[in-house]
């Protein structure tokens, strides 16, 4: 099989390796394709902790595609289901993961790209947030899981603001039913329109789903008293401060809704699948960029470099 290598930051090569044999408990997916996450950015802009090479297919975990092998006591599951799955080496033909950590997809969704980790991501942040029909919700950073939490928060019923810097994303939100947009740049401006908005009280739910300390910082400053703060954002570039009197002081409660609990985040991915089988969800306009495996590197280097326009790459295999 062919599988991606991270071989330092910046580079990658394709490799040929031995197709994997399942173990007890696991099956072998014929992957169809990985998306990129933003958390890949690390590993591919390189830190010190880091090892390369990479195993082959790493860091990809947003597979999916049709189980063709199944490993001894791994029930319940055959040979030519399609999958969404947990597996760790998804920038590749093929992959293992076990029999508890895949979701079968419906018959429905036979031909869209199924990520499944990413939007099973956005569905937990969105029950994490406990969002309410009439809430005044905040969305700080409208990239894939921004436009997707807009989209569930305002199916919900609340009153969605959006706030990113790029005019593109922001188009992007109202089409996912965000009822105001605003531009991330000039954040009293963004104060002061919440303020008015909410009669001065702040809003109900702030979702930050940027990463960076500016707008955790405002985010703090737009949560109403005894309000929530969501923390969607992936932090990987260093500590963070925040504004503990503010916090303190307004009684919020501040939620990191990143799970790591694998029942969790594969309970997510369950929800994710009911949605867009039933409509709730259409995530196909937000899958931007489309790439080989064999233009890996170039997936990745999209991924950080964020060109105009786009949202979401995937690896299609």
């Amino acid at each position: 099989m062919r599988a991606g290598v991270i071989t330092a930051p910046g580079a990658v090569r394709v490799d040929q390796a031995a197709v994997p044999e399942p173990g007890p408990g696991e099956v072998r997916i014929r992957l169809q394709g990985c998306g990129v996450c933003g958390s890949n950015l690390p590993v591919w802009e390189g830190r010190p902790w880091f090892d390369y090479p990479l195993p082959g297919g790493a860091p990809g975990h947003e597979g999916w595609g049709v189980i063709d092998a199944v490993g001894p006591d791994a029930e319940g599951l055959t040979r030519g289901q399609r999958v969404a799955a947990l597996s760790f080496r998804a920038f590749a033909e093929y992959d293992l993961a076990r029999a508890d950590a895949v979701v079968p997809l419906p018959d429905m969704l036979a031909r869209q790209p199924i990520p499944g980790e990413p939007l099973g991501c956005a569905v937990n942040v969105f029950r994490r947030a406990q969002i309410r029909r009439g809430d005044i919700v905040v969305v700080i950073g409208i990239g894939f899981l921004g436009a997707i939490i807009t989209r569930l928060a305002s199916r919900a019923g609340a009153r969605v603001v959006a706030v990113s810097r790029r005019p593109f994303a922001l188009e992007v939100a109202r089409a996912q039913g965000a009822e105001i947009v605003m531009p991330l740049a000039d954040h009293e401006k963004v104060k002061r329109e919440i303020e008015r908005i909410t009669g001065g009280a702040g809003a109900d739910r702030v979702i930050e789903a940027v990463g960076l300390q500016e707008p955790l910082d405002l985010a703090g400053q737009l949560t109403r008293v005894r309000g929530r703060l969501v923390v969607a954002g992936y932090h990987q570039d260093g500590m963070r401060q925040v504004n503990m009197q503010l916090w303190n002081w307004r009684g919020i409660d501040v939620i990191n809704a990143h799970e790591r609990d694998p029942a969790i985040a594969l309970d997510g991915i369950r929800g994710a699948v009911d949605a867009v089988a039933d409509g709730t969800l259409d995530p196909a306009p937000l899958y931007t960029h489309r790439f080989e495996l064999s233009q890996l590197g170039e997936a990745l280097e999209t991924m950080r470099s964020r060109p105009d326009g786009f949202l979401k790459a995937l690896v299609l295999t």
